[in-house]
């Protein structure tokens, strides 16, 4: 691997960092309600699964019982 000296470094850093393409502010706010809506449909979801497994699991050992 070739060395590059601190100078050098920095100037490629610059010159990669120019072509990054950055999120307008609206994209940013907007990807974050989704994320946000993701999460919230997510937790909607496993929440229930888990009470219709513990309904599940209590109807079944309530039998046993």
């Amino acid at each position: 691997m070739a060395k590059t000296n601190p100078v050098q470094f920095i100037q490629q850093v610059r010159g990669e960092v120019a072509k990054v393409v950055w999120p307008t502010r609206r994209e940013v706010v907007l990807t974050t309600i989704m994320v946000f809506i993701m999460a919230a449909l997510t937790a909607t979801f496993f929440s229930l699964v888990d009470l219709a497994i513990r309904s599940g699991l209590s109807t079944i050992l309530s039998s046993f019982g």
